[in-house]
């Protein structure tokens, strides 16, 4: 008799479906069971306001975790960066696997870089934290953009260019990778350019809390070192007490001395919209050996921010 299919929950989108296709054959291959994908609506999805006036934290996440809580999903998979910071009860964040690229993307008309926009170019992008480091970039550098908030996929947004209603799109290269559509991106921003989001580029994997089986099966596909730098940068945002539309970026990386990992270096900005004020700082230490080790090291870089000002940045700070 063959085993009875695991139900992942996914959103329906398509970036959605090809992320939970991947984890679902990994997690094929280590339960031995088939994998059937379970697709859910949620609010983010049918909403056509600007995410960060529908609340931008969890709109993409609760339709699942409800699936997940009255049992009619065995786990489902998250964009990590669209998780809120307190973990419900009932579930688990069973699995972390290995991140993607965290960083930005530009896709630009006419094959263009960020530093060879033209005067005045229009860059469509969702999210406040993008836009808060793209026009500091800009002032630093005496290039003039102009910030346009958009929505939608990642076809309308590619759409946006290729029409010619905006001169460039900034997207996660996580997800044009996972679409397979990375080569039409025109420049990688560098993270000293722009921070990604806290979580970017991860997948996070849940299940319920009292499915010690799946738990440990799901186990297999988490990467250590991933989950610490998504901790420490979760547990940033977590402390300055923002939403995941609050414009705070955030990236852990390893340190490696030849090769071996010496430390973790964790780096965090907050700003204006405009970007006219930007708080960035950055703190180093051991690699976490502990989930308590990853959050404190958010919680000492989030103190330090707030020290020189971070929290009147930030706009509407989350409760």
């Amino acid at each position: 008799m063959t085993e009875k299919a695991l139900r992942l929950g996914t959103r329906r989108s398509k970036l959605a479906m090809a992320q939970s296709g991947q984890v679902a054959d990994a997690v094929s291959q280590v339960t031995g069971r088939p994998v059937e994908l379970v697709e859910i609506t949620t609010y983010g999805d049918v909403s056509r306001e600007q995410l960060a006036q529908i609340g931008g934290t969890g709109v993409f996440v609760a339709a699942l975790r409800e699936a997940l809580l009255r049992g009619e999903v065995d786990f489902a998979v998250h964009s990590l960066k669209d998780l809120p910071t307190a973990q419900p009860d009932g579930l688990v964040l069973a699995a972390v696997p290995e991140r993607e690229d965290p960083r930005d993307v530009l896709i630009a008309r006419d094959g263009l870089k960020f530093t060879d926009l033209p005067r005045g170019a229009r860059i469509g992008t969702g999210a406040p934290r993008r836009m808060a480091q793209l026009n500091a970039y800009a002032r630093a550098h005496g290039m003039e953009i102009e910030t346009v908030a958009i929505r939608g996929n990642v076809d309308t947004r590619i759409g946006f260019v290729r029409s010619g209603e905006l001169d460039a799109v900034v997207l996660a290269a996580a997800g044009l990778s996972r679409l397979g559509r990375h080569d039409e991106v025109t420049d990688s921003l560098s993270v000293d350019t722009v921070l990604p989001a806290p979580g970017q580029g991860a997948l996070a994997i849940e299940c319920s809390a009292h499915d010690a089986e799946l738990i440990a099966a799901l186990g297999e596909l988490d990467d250590p070192f991933t989950r610490a730098a998504v901790t420490a940068e979760r547990s940033l945002l977590a402390a300055l007490e923002a939403g995941c539309s609050a414009p705070v970026g955030a990236l852990a990386d390893l340190l490696a001395d030849g090769q071996t990992v010496k430390e973790m270096r964790l780096r965090g900005v907050v700003g204006t919209t405009d970007g006219s004020t930007l708080v960035q700082l950055s703190t180093t230490g051991p690699v976490p050996e502990t989930h308590e080790a990853a959050l404190a090291l958010g919680r000492e870089l989030a103190t330090e921010m707030l020290a020189q000002g971070a929290a009147g940045l930030m706009g509407e700070r989350a409760h």
